[in-house]
């Protein structure tokens, strides 16, 4: 966050109370809440509306970045850009706060800081079946005055603290304190979030947000089972894989409309899955693989793969062992789905930081980490017309041997953690 008047107010429960017709409706109300998370009693309704908006906010970011790489992976926590991005919100006023809300979908749900909360409560729960680990942490420099207001609230709600470092005098060994502390929360596997340059000694703020899941399948794939296959990247190129493979009953459906198999891969105790579109193969590049993302909503989506339009059955799955690992500097995908002033000098309102509209944001950089194999999944990021089904058959098959787009799912909330399209191994 680089350098660059109107005093910040501050989040109770009530973060979402209306504020006029103008852009103040979405300010956020800072005042840190007394209650606690287990008390905050988050309706299903409105966990369901941050669901949504979550979710639309993570198809309209990764239909930005297909466009910007068509046939290259793409793998995104989007949970994790949302959650950073709320944590900024809570400073933003005016005309800034006013993107955000509209980007990020933050303006259809009611109470939007103390729901972040409750979820993040729920997706990191102690006993879990799953290893699913959400942190926050602000990094300030040490001689800027931040509101008190500010602070408490991104503890209280988003558990972020700040670590106060020296941006001004020595702003590499702050960045290597940031980048060690993501890599420990990550498990090594984001181990330079921020590259050399990134902050200097302008720098005034780094809000970072690191996640890290490993789950392993509910059924697993037997290693034996897995052999050398053909992988087709296009109508003309091929690459070998390793390609793992089991037989079992799993959620499944056919989208007739769109000749699209889904199959859901649920890891140990069902709390979580992973969910794959592959379209039947096509002539064109993308193997098919266009046509469904074209058809991206929300909507659609959850039409897809909502529980009772997949059936359980037999199917012989073979699916690559993958790893993918991707870096995005994101402030013009941002900035095209509408978030422009947030990166501006001139036009910046933070103010609810500061008290001061002399900070904006430089840069958000986003990492992000998945591992696929027989055992299950290991996944880490850091952010600085209704389809018919057809009838099944008793037995199906599901061979990934051409690119398809999973996401893996927080089954209660119906929250995406992390979603990607897979083209190139």
């Amino acid at each position: 966050m680089g350098r660059c008047p109107a005093r910040g107010r501050g989040l109770r429960d009530t973060s979402a109370r209306y504020k006029g017709s103008g852009p103040e409706r979405f300010l956020p109300d800072l005042a840190p809440s007394s209650e606690p998370a287990a008390c905050l009693g988050a309706s299903a309704f409105t966990m369901e509306q941050l669901s949504s908006a979550n979710t639309r906010f993570a198809l309209d970011l990764f239909l930005a970045l297909s466009e910007n790489n068509p046939a290259g992976n793409v793998f995104i926590s989007p949970f994790s850009i949302s959650s950073a991005m709320a944590m900024v919100f809570l400073g933003t006023r005016g005309n800034t706060a006013a993107q955000l809300s509209k980007t990020f979908h933050f303006n259809t749900v009611e109470e939007i800081h103390s729901r972040f909360q409750r979820l993040n409560a729920d997706i990191n729960k102690r006993g879990a079946s799953y290893i699913l680990k959400l942190a926050n942490r602000l990094y300030g420099e040490k001689t800027y005055n931040f509101l008190p207001e500010f602070l408490a609230s991104t503890e209280k709600t988003y558990g972020a603290v700040l670590t106060s470092v020296d941006f001004q005098h020595a702003p590499e060994d702050a960045r290597k304190t940031i980048n060690q502390w993501v890599k420990g929360q990550t498990e090594g596997k984001i181990p330079e979030l921020l590259a050399s340059g990134v902050v200097d000694n302008m720098t005034k703020l780094v809000l970072v947000n690191a996640i890290y899941f490993k789950g392993n399948w509910q059924e697993k794939f037997l290693k034996e089972a897995t052999t050398d296959a053909p992988f087709r990247l296009n109508k003309k190129d091929t690459k070998t894989v390793k390609m793992m493979y089991q037989k079992n009953k799993f959620p499944f459906g056919y989208i007739e409309d769109l000749k699209c198999r889904v199959l859901e891969l649920p890891y140990q105790g069902k709390e979580l899955s992973m969910v794959i579109l592959l379209p039947d193969e096509t002539d064109d590049e993308s193997m098919g693989l266009k046509k469904v993302e074209e058809q991206l909503t929300l909507e659609k989506l959850r039409e897809w793969t909502k529980p009772e339009n997949l059936s359980s059955i037999e199917v012989n799955v073979s699916l690559p062992r993958f790893k993918l690992e991707e870096s995005y500097t994101l402030n013009s995908d941002l900035a095209r789905l509408g978030v422009q002033d947030l990166f501006d000098s001139s036009k910046a309102d933070l103010s609810g930081m500061s008290g001061a509209r002399d900070i904006f944001i430089s840069k958000i950089v986003h990492k992000s980490f998945v591992e696929v194999n027989e055992e299950g999944t290991e996944a880490a990021a850091a952010t600085a017309g209704i389809a018919t089904y057809c009838m099944l058959m008793p037995e199906e098959n599901f061979t990934a041997d051409h690119p398809f787009f999973f996401f893996i799912r927080h089954n209660s909330s119906g929250s995406i953690l992390f979603l990607g399209r897979f083209s190139s191994p």
